[in-house]
């Protein structure tokens, strides 16, 4: 008690006895206060000049006034110019529950965003020599299967591993949206994977589970969880004080938006394995990120860099996908991006370095078209033909209008690639369309059985998808789709998905199936004259044929099986072969 009063006292004495001190104290003391006050002007007048104009504010807000309700979920929208956050606005309800309204505090689940944060601290820890991303990550995580082939650091980063992706193997095992996920969830199924979907560096298929490893690599360099090294490494750095990788899938985050399917339906992510998801977030501090992204004076920079660099196959063939970052073209400028989806929270983090922007808009309503939203926002703020394109280069080639309807209805129909994805082709009011996952495309002709569907996200677009249809001489349909901006390409036959079979021959199918590389097991049996894939976790689906070999259920996690037979034609199981699934073999056990 006595210091302080000592203190104070002694202070008071000083001044007393030396008045040119306590002249130039208070001196200090004026000019200081005058300097706080011009600083803070300045700011202001700063920031307000970095402000948006009251009409692309009206039409920002045009686009979510669906969403500003006080009765359901939302979404927040930040954008970024030059090196601050200059408008940002939330949406609808954090809460439905206890009417809490969205704001830019608000924390959301970034679902796959997240992958380029766990690819910057790979990135991070080869820049201090403790990796190489040509090492093999046995060298790091020594559980994981020898597939006989060597697969490095870069392939996880790249999605080139060939190793299947941890969500849809749990799906399959019978793992719902409501299950737990943890941790060791993911490391037990994964270590039990004896095949590869293909060799490593072949091909280029999106897999959650490379990312995973990634974050596991991270551990193990470094003695510290990815959350751990996140935090200190990056995220402090750069003053991202609300941001974390979230390992505990119960853990109370203060702010958090509740996702919501409908109003009056909760989707939570009980998952706290992390790497390819997992980050929590609010629009603030991504601005952070979004900020040094675009800056190449960050510290951050130079790494940032080497994650927009295109991964490369085998053959030297650039696959046009960076580490945890997407590249496209925009009316000029080059675009980098990733979206992310997890239950309900829908999100996306677009950056256009050239043009010194960035935009930000995170959801917890599952009805949005994340790709629609990602291309509208944009072009609120990206105009005219910058970097010396021409309006020649940038304007949407072929025709929208079908005029020989009769030929093009020859080419409807449904139709089935290698990895199983179903596309539907049909004709509506003169226009073609592709339906992807319940959502219509439209084709633009560029000739007679040339089509293509713009990139989502932009009109100068370099990842935009063509259909080559052939039309053969037996009066068979087959389609070439390939991708502009990674040089790949898939073929598609067409199908005609019906049960045409005899009940005794139905009958050769049913039985007991068994998958050891995922300890579960689905039957196949006969209900009134039509086969059903049942298992103990999902409803009974109803099988369709495309030929005897070939099968189709409704169930997304394996919607398309490959019956393997004997060399006397006598069925011995069945493969999944669909998605980021490939050749997984489930034996006939009865």
């Amino acid at each position: 008690m006595n210091a302080p009063i000592r203190d104070s006292s002694t202070r008071r004495t000083m001044l007393q006895r030396c008045p040119f001190r306590a002249f130039s104290l208070c001196l200090f003391f004026y000019f200081l206060f005058i300097s706080t006050i011009l600083v803070s002007y300045f700011t202001v007048s700063q920031a307000a000049a970095q402000t948006l104009d009251s009409v692309t504010i009206k039409k920002i807000d045009s686009l979510f006034k669906k969403r500003n309700s006080n009765t359901g979920p939302g979404c927040v929208v930040g954008i970024v110019r030059n090196d601050s956050l200059i408008y940002t606005k939330g949406y609808g309800m954090a809460n439905v529950e206890y009417q809490i309204p969205i704001t830019t505090k608000t924390i959301f689940e970034m679902a796959s965003v997240s992958k380029q944060f766990t690819a910057f601290a790979i990135m991070l820890l080869a820049q201090q020599g403790k990796l190489k991303f040509d090492d093999d990550i046995h060298k790091y995580l020594p559980w994981v299967p020898d597939f006989g082939k060597k697969i490095t650091i870069a392939n996880l980063l790249y999605h080139t591993s060939g190793i299947r992706d941890y969500d849809q193997l749990l799906e399959i095992a019978g793992t719902t949206r409501e299950d737990v996920i943890t941790r060791e969830h993911v490391i037990k199924i994964l270590s039990k994977q004896r095949t590869l979907n293909f060799d490593p560096g072949e091909q280029y298929l999106y897999s959650n589970s490379g990312y995973f490893l990634a974050g596991e690599i991270v551990h193990s360099v470094t003695g510290k969880t990815l959350r751990q090294f996140t935090d200190s490494a990056v995220f402090k750095p750069l003053g991202m004080n609300n941001t974390h990788f979230r390992d505990g899938y119960a853990e109370v985050v203060n702010n958090r938006a509740y996702p919501y399917w409908e109003v009056t339906k909760i989707s939570i992510a009980n998952s706290s394995a992390v790497g390819a998801k997992g980050l929590l977030t609010n629009v603030d501090d991504m601005s952070k990120w979004a900020i040094a992204f675009c800056d190449s004076k960050s510290a951050f920079y130079p790494i940032m860099q080497q994650m927009i660099r295109s991964g490369k196959l085998n053959t030297g063939k650039e696959t046009g996908v960076g580490t945890g970052i997407e590249m496209t073209d925009f009316e000029g400028f080059k675009m980098y991006f990733h979206y992310g989806s997890i239950g309900a929270c829908q999100n996306f983090v677009e950056y256009l370095p050239g043009a010194k922007m960035a935009l930000m808009f995170f959801s917890n309503g599952g009805s949005y078209n994340l790709y629609e939203v990602s291309h509208e926002l944009p072009r609120l703020f990206i105009k005219g033909q910058p970097q010396g394109k021409t309006a020649a280069a940038i304007k949407l080639r072929g025709d929208s209008i079908i005029t020989d309807t009769v030929s093009a209805k020859q080419l409807a129909g449904s139709y089935i690639t290698d990895d199983g994805v179903q596309t539907e082709f049909k004709i509506k009011n003169q226009k073609f369309y592709a339906v992807y996952w319940g959502t219509n495309f439209l084709l633009l002709r560029t000739a007679r059985d040339s089509f293509y569907i713009p990139g989502t996200t932009g009109v100068d677009i370099s990842n935009q998808m063509n259909f080559a249809f052939t039309r053969k001489s037996n009066g068979t349909i087959t389609v070439k789709k390939t991708w502009t901006g990674n040089n790949t390409s898939q073929k598609m036959i067409r199908i005609d998905a019906k049960n045409k079979l005899a009940v005794k021959e139905l009958l050769t199918y049913t039985g007991k199936y068994y998958c050891r590389e995922l300890d579960c097991s689905y039957a196949i049996v006969l209900k009134d004259k039509q086969l059903k894939l049942t298992n103990a976790k999902y409803n009974d689906s109803p099988i369709t044929f495309y030929d005897k070999n070939r099968l189709f259920n409704d169930l997304d996690c394996m919607h398309t099986l490959l019956i393997t037979r004997d060399k006397k034609g006598k069925i011995i199981g069945f493969e999944v072969n669909y998605d980021t699934i490939q050749d997984l073999r489930f034996d006939k056990v009865q």
